[in-house]
C-alpha cells in the first residue's frame, strides 16, 4: 500500500513542490485539508480532501476539520503494537507516514493594527497543534514537518534512504513541540495582557554564536514568534558575523536612536551607554557631532543612525575603526565606500523605532518582568521650580539631554548643549561621582551647557558642582525630600531648573 501524507498548512510556502515529490517520485498519497487541498487540486495534484477521507464534512465555519478518528489514529498508531494495528484494521484507518502542518498566523493577527479580541480569538489553532503534538508524540513512526525550510532535507532523505531515518524523526518531533510551545505562549501572553500569573517566553534559534560577554561563555541568538522581527528582520550587507555583544549594543543603540524621529540623529555606543549623540540638519552632521564628543570612545563602537547612509556620511564612517553601523537604509554609492572596511557589519534595519513591549532579566531561581520604559517625553507636564523661566529654545535643549540620559545606566549624568552629548557619567555608585565624569569631559565647554539627571538629586552638591562648572539648566525627576535644598540652590545660583516627575533608572 502506498505511503499516506496529511498536509494541512496555513502558511503554503513550498507545499506544491513538496506534494509533487511525493507523489511523483515516492508514490505517496495525499490526503488535506480545506485551503491545502484546493491549492494542490489547482496545481494538478492528486489530492483527497480530508472531508472525503474521513466521511464528517468540515463544519463551524471550518472550526472542525481534522478532529476526527481516522486522522488521529492514523497519527498516533504504533505500528510495533498489534492492538493498535489490530484497531486500525477494524476501523478502516490508514497509518500516516508524514504530517505536514503549520499553524493559523496568531502571532501576526495580533501584531496588525486594530485588530480585535474576535479576530485573535478566530486565528487560535486548534486542529493543527493537535495533529502536530500527536505526529510530534509518536516521531518514532512518522515524520513531523511543521517549516517549509524542513522541506528540502525530509526530500533528501527520501532520496538517499528511502524513508527518514529515526534521528531525523526525532530532531522534526522537537521542532514540532517548540513550535506548539511557542504559539500556546503567544495566545497565552495576548489573552494575559498585564496580568498575567504565568509569564513563559520561547524562541527559535537564529544561530549559535560564537560565544557570549567573554568566550568561556557559550551563547545563541533567538527569535520570538513564526516571523522576523526586530533584529532578525534587519538585513546584513557586509562585515562578520554580529556577536552576542554586537546585539547588546545593538539594541541599545536602537533604543536611543528611536527617540529622534523628527531630525536627523547619530548615536555612538559603547558598552550599552552613548559615548556621543547628536541631532543635526543632515545625518552627515549628525555623526560628525556625535563622533567629536568623544572620539576616543568612539572607536570600536557601534554606531546607529536614523536616516539612510550617503556617501559623504559613510566616508566619515570608514576613517575609524567601528563594529556597527546600522541604519534605515543605504544608498549605492555610500555600500562601495563602505566596502573598504569590509570587517565593519552594516545592517539596514527599516524599523528603528518598534522595540520591546516587555524586559525579561534572570535572576537566581526565576526572572523579572517589567514593561518597556517607552514613556514618550513631553516637556508641557515639566515643572519649571526655579525663578528664571526657560525660554523654547532651552526646553528643547533640556529635552534633548533628558531623551538621551534615558539611555544611560544610572546613576546617570549627560551634559549636552546644541543638541549634542559633550559629557555622559554612566553606572556611579553616586550621583555626584557621574557629575564629576561628565563635567571633567565636557570641560570648558559646559559652560552655558545643559545637565540632565535620570534620577533626583538627596543633595545641592550636584547643583553646586554644574553651576561651577557653567551649567546653566537642569532637567531632573525631583521626588527627593530635600528637592527644596535643590532648588534653594539653583535660585541662588541663576540656574534654571525643571522637573520631568519621571524618573529613569537603567540597570
Amino acid at each position: 500500500m502506498a505511503r499516506l501524507a496529511l498536509l494541512s498548512v496555513s502558511n503554503k510556502t513550498g507545499v506544491i513542490d513538496l506534494a509533487r515529490s511525493l507523489v511523483e517520485e515516492f508514490g505517496f498519497d495525499i490526503i488535506s485539508s480545506g485551503g491545502t487541498a484546493k491549492t494542490l487540486k489547482d496545481a494538478g495534484i492528486p489530492v483527497t480532501k480530508v472531508s472525503d477521507y474521513t466521511g464528517s464534512p468540515e463544519i463551524l465555519g471550518g472550526r472542525v476539520k481534522t478532529l476526527h478518528p481516522r486522522i488521529h489514529g492514523g497519527i498516533l498508531a504504533r505500528r510495533d503494537v498489534a492492538q493498535d494495528v489490530t484497531d486500525l484494521e477494524n476501523n478502516q484507518i490508514r497509518p500516516i507516514d508524514l504530517v505536514v502542518v503549520n499553524l493559523y498566523p496568531f502571532a501576526e493577527t495580533i501584531a496588525k493594527p486594530g485588530v480585535t479580541l474576535a479576530d485573535a480569538v478566530e486565528q487560535i489553532d486548534i486542529g493543527g497543534p493537535a495533529m502536530l503534538r500527536a505526529s510530534s508524540k509518536n516521531y518514532a513512526h512518522l515524520t513531523v514537518l511543521c517549516d517549509p525550510a524542513q522541506y528540502g532535507e525530509y526530500l533528501q532523505e527520501l532520496r538517499q534512504n528511502g524513508a527518514a531515518s529515526l534521528e531525523f524523526r526525532q530532531k522534526c518531533a522537537l521542532k514540532g513541540f517548540l513550535h506548539t510551545a511557542s504559539y500556546d505562549n503567544a495566545i497565552a501572553s495576548y489573552l494575559a495582557g498585564t496580568q498575567a500569573q504565568e509569564f513563559t517566553i520561547s524562541g527559535t534559534q537564529l544561530q549559535s554564536l560564537r560565544y557570549g560577554e567573554n568566550p568561556h561563555q557559550p551563547a545563541a541568538w533567538y527569535q520570538t514568534g513564526s516571523e522576523a522581527t526586530g533584529w532578525a528582520a534587519a538585513t546584513k550587507l557586509q562585515g562578520k558575523e554580529l556577536s552576542y555583544n554586537n546585539l547588546v549594543d545593538l539594541e541599545a543603540a536602537r533604543r536611543i536612536i528611536a527617540e529622534f524621529t523628527t531630525s536627523p540623529a547619530a548615536t555612538i555606543i559603547k558598552h550599552t551607554n552613548p559615548c556621543g549623540t547628536a541631532e543635526a540638519d543632515t545625518i552627515f552632521d549628525a555623526y560628525q557631532k556625535a563622533f567629536n564628543a568623544d572620539s576616543v570612545s568612539a572607536f570600536g563602537g557601534i554606531v546607529a543612525l536614523n536616516r539612510p547612509i550617503d556617501a559623504a556620511t559613510a566616508t566619515e564612517l570608514t576613517k575609524t575603526f567601528l563594529e556597527c553601523v546600522v541604519a534605515p537604509g543605504c544608498d549605492e554609492e555610500a555600500q562601495e565606500i563602505l566596502t573598504k572596511k569590509g570587517n565593519v557589519r552594516v545592517l539596514i534595519l527599516p524599523d528603528l523605532l518598534t522595540g520591546l513591549k516587555e524586559t525579561v532579566k534572570a535572576v537566581a531561581g526565576g526572572f523579572l518582568v517589567q514593561s518597556a520604559d517607552d514613556i514618550i517625553a513631553d516637556p508641557s507636564q515639566w515643572q519649571v521650580v526655579t525663578e528664571r523661566q526657560p525660554t523654547p529654545w532651552e526646553l528643547a535643549e533640556l529635552l534633548f539631554a533628558w531623551k538621551v540620559c534615558k539611555h544611560v545606566k544610572s546613576n546617570a549624568i549627560v551634559i549636552a548643549s546644541d543638541r549634542t552629548t559633550l559629557g555622559v557619567g554612566a553606572g556611579q555608585m553616586n550621583r555626584v561621582g557621574s557629575t564629576k565624569i561628565a563635567l571633567e569631559q565636557a570641560g570648558e565647554k559646559a559652560q552655558g551647557a545643559f545637565l540632565a539627571s535620570d534620577g533626583f538629586f538627596p543633595f545641592d552638591d550636584t547643583v553646586r558642582a554644574a553651576a561651577a562648572a557653567g551649567i546653566t539648566a537642569i532637567v531632573q525627576p525631583g521626588g527627593s525630600l530635600k528637592d527644596k535644598d535643590s532648588i534653594k540652590a539653583a535660585n541662588e545660583l541663576g540656574l534654571l531648573m525643571v522637573l520631568t516627575g519621571v524618573r529613569h533608572f537603567l540597570h
